[in-house]
């Protein structure tokens, strides 16, 4: 049996590095914030996300083979190549359930971490038994090389990119998963020899390089699709869509000053009655104003007292609550909340930040804005933009 010589095609192979960035970043940004979601959102999005990271998988890995270039003529598996694409699915679709329906800890990411590396080699070796009229022979220490590496580094991607669900760690986080996926595919490759053989094993019809070249185009045409709308959304600002007018500001009240306050409101709507001005603090408030907040939680709708809100974040048109320990999604709009629970209790800290002052643990001034700081579990400092810079430090007594 002769050992083959074989290249890779140098643009195929980066190819190859880029589609796997792009599944990873498609996939991160998908499952970004699920945990606030119902469950059957969450679980929507968790398929969406496991289709483009595991086809992501098998995308790099059929790019990178098409770049194998060997001294004879060569076809691939048909039922072999899908099933090696529904395992990388499959594989990832359970790491992402384990770290949106488990409590999320340093084990449960190294157990996700874990079950991917093995799902890319998984994909990977059954890629490669699809091969025929050529074979792959493997070595031991290659195969354990493949194991430990594929494992490590998924590991690293998935605990950057879950550690913290910031953009920044989703972007790290998806050049480490892009980066690992390349890595293993090539350190398995090198690991492994090529030889000629006259037997088929044919377990569905044949397909050619050039079938399985309009294959991959296809997939990664989807892929950066996929890549460009999580991409868009990635990049909006907090709240794209214009906001009511806050009414119950009058402009002696309002603390907003300069550009920034353009950027906070909406066209005025037709209303039957005029919104009441924000009332003295001896007098009874007039605008409407709840001491509880709802919050979404596994398709039900609950009820917080909003005296244990330690702040609301705007994300986009809805908003994310912070308590001394969770944190959670309010279908209210920043604007909306402001509203409704009135200016006595909260202050708007910054366009996308309602912050209660009690929970206040610190606050430092800055050149010409500010910073609050928090000692609770999900969230440890809030901007102060610098229109609000000297209602904030009032509110404060500093």
């Amino acid at each position: 049996m002769q050992i083959l010589d074989y290249s890779h095609n140098t643009l195929l192979v980066l190819a190859s590095l880029l589609v796997a960035t792009m599944a990873g970043f498609t996939g991160f940004s998908l499952t970004k914030g699920l945990s606030e979601r119902s469950v059957a959102h969450r679980k929507i999005l968790i398929a969406l996300a496991a289709v483009a990271l595991g086809g992501g998988i098998w995308s790099m890995h059929f790019v990178a083979m098409l770049g194998l270039q060997l001294p004879i003529l060569f076809y691939y598996d048909a039922a072999i190549t899908l099933a090696s694409a529904l395992i990388a699915i499959l594989v990832v679709g359970c790491a992402l359930l384990i770290l949106h329906f488990w409590k999320r800890t340093a084990g449960t990411l190294v157990l996700a971490g874990v079950i991917v590396g093995l799902g890319v080699l998984a994909m990977h070796y059954l890629g490669m038994s699809a091969m025929e009229l050529c074979q792959a022979l493997y070595t031991p220490t290659g195969i354990a090389l493949a194991v430990i590496s594929s494992c490590a580094l998924n590991t690293a991607a998935f605990a950057i990119a879950y550690g913290q669900r910031t953009q920044r760690n989703i972007v790290v986080g998806t050049l480490f998963f892009g980066f690992a996926v390349f890595a293993v595919h090539f350190i398995a490759i090198s690991g492994a020899d090529f030889v000629a053989v006259d037997n088929l094993t044919e377990v569905g019809p044949l397909i050619s390089n050039e079938v399985m070249a309009i294959a991959v185009v296809l997939s990664s045409f989807v892929l950066c699709g996929a890549f460009l709308l999580t991409g868009v959304t990635f990049l909006a600002p907090p709240e794209l869509a214009p906001l009511q007018p806050e009414a119950h500001l009058t402009p002696s009240a309002n603390p907003l000053t300069g550009p920034e306050q353009d950027q906070e409101q909406e066209p005025q709507q037709p209303t039957a009655q005029p919104a009441a001005p924000i009332a003295a603090p001896d007098e009874p408030h007039t605008t409407t104003t709840q001491s509880q907040i709802p919050y979404e939680l596994e398709g039900r709708t609950l009820f917080l007292d909003r005296q244990e809100v330690a702040a609301i974040r705007a994300e986009g048109h809805y908003t994310h609550i912070y308590t001394e320990e969770d944190k959670l999604f309010c279908v209210w709009s920043i604007t909306e909340a402001e509203k409704r629970l009135g200016p006595t209790r909260f202050i708007k800290t910054h366009r996308s930040y309602l912050v209660n002052p009690a929970f206040v643990t610190g606050f430092e001034r800055l050149k010409d804005n500010g910073v609050c700081y928090f000692d609770i579990a999900k969230l440890s400092k809030v901007p102060v933009s610098r229109s609000r810079l000297r209602a904030v430090r009032e509110m404060l007594g500093v």
